[in-house]
């Protein structure tokens, strides 16, 4: 089983590595679990960094002034993307190493 992301393969599991899974994963089902499971591990990731994102952000907005934010995750996140002050980690630990 091959792993890729946008066609770039990020690594293989074995023949030997599928047996020793499908020990305790059905094997008419080992591919949808495998799935499944990149799946939550991705989305809870983004749960994560957004919550962390949203209680960075939402006090510095009110100091801004700004008054109105919207509900949905993706708009939100696109809205703070578009700030002339937000910098993303890499840009955030250039500045800081810059100092």
């Amino acid at each position: 089983m091959k792993i890729s992301v946008d066609d770039k393969e990020l690594f293989t599991l074995t023949e030997t590595q599928k047996k020793v899974i499908m020990n305790d994963i059905p094997a008419d089902i080992f591919e949808q679990d495998m799935c499944r499971r990149l799946h939550y591990i991705l989305m809870d990731k983004y749960a994560r960094c957004f919550e962390r994102l949203k209680k960075e952000w939402e006090p510095k907005l009110k100091d801004l002034g700004v008054d109105a934010i919207p509900l949905d995750e993706a708009k939100f996140a696109e809205m703070i993307f578009s700030r002339p002050e937000y910098q993303d980690r890499k840009a955030r630990e250039n500045a800081s190493s810059s100092l």
